[in-house]
């Protein structure tokens, strides 16, 4: 049960992620990485929850494990009420639709070869939705209208637009299946500054337009502050705070938390005179 007693959407309940490394090339001992180490989190629906901390820390592993993309080595990913690490394959694939990711990267996350209706139409091949290709086409040309592009651009390729459009197209492949739950990974840390509040102002129209929930994962305490209602602080593969965003910025309990926010530019240290 999370706050005033409502039912998270999605819950991370002591969740490992460990992977088995190599001291050299050649092989040797191996030792254990324990990229997440008991990570435990709540989101309830229309929820922004942000996951702070810096590169290497664990956000992306753990982002990629309750997805089920890079499955967890234990613990538990309950959405709606079922554990995602018990589902047998087909069960998952039916669920996927309901969860979905934008990447870091617009360059990288996009197939060249295909066309931008190609690209945001394939998760409606793949989920099997539509009643033909006719009603695909329109749900595609839909969502690229609401994420600022146009039915022309169906007909483009991903290299004839500009690292923010070409993020919308992620974000516009993310929600033609109607998912409830949006995973950010660093969604704007690879534009510009100017791109990335409009990207972030997008975020926010679509999520009340599709009444979304989102993980946004960042290491930019000032981005995350424009947008979430929680946040969670991950050092180590480990949550070491988590609360109300204004409070948790504002009056940090831990010596991370404050390490981060003291690293914010034209931020006063709590020490400053």
């Amino acid at each position: 049960m999370g706050e005033n007693g409502r039912l998270p959407l999605l819950e991370v309940r002591d969740l490992h992620k460990h992977y088995r490394v190599h001291a050299n090339r050649w092989g040797g001992r191996a030792d254990t990485l324990r990229a997440v180490d008991g990570v435990s989190l709540t989101l309830h629906r229309g929820e922004t929850l942000g996951l702070v901390g810096e590169s290497g820390c664990g956000k992306s592993s753990l982002a990629n494990a309750m997805l089920m993309l890079d499955p967890p080595t234990s613990g538990a990913v309950v959405f709606a009420g079922e554990d995602l690490t018990r589902m047998r394959p087909r069960e998952l694939r039916r669920t996927r639709r309901r969860l979905q990711v934008v990447f870091q990267d617009p360059y990288s996350s996009l197939n060249n070869r295909m066309t931008v209706g190609q690209i945001v139409g394939e998760p409606l091949l793949v989920h099997r939705i539509g009643d033909g290709a006719a009603e695909r086409r329109t749900r595609v040309a839909q969502v690229l209208e609401s994420v600022g592009l146009s039915e022309r651009d169906a007909r483009r390729y991903p290299h004839e637009f500009s690292g923010g459009q070409r993020q919308r197209i992620g974000i516009a492949r993310a929600l033609v299946t109607r998912p409830e739950v949006v995973i950010c990974d660093e969604p704007v840390s690879a534009l510009d500054v100017s791109v990335q509040a409009q990207v972030l102002n997008l975020l926010q129209d679509l999520q009340a337009e599709y009444e979304l929930s989102y993980l946004f994962i960042s290491h930019d305490l000032s981005v995350v502050a424009q947008l979430v209602d929680r946040v969670a602080v991950m050092y180590k593969g480990e949550i070491v705070e988590q609360g109300d965003v204004r409070g948790v910025f504002t009056e940090p309990a831990h010596e991370y938390t404050r390490r981060l926010l003291d690293a914010v530019p034209g931020r006063r240290s709590r020490e400053d005179p």
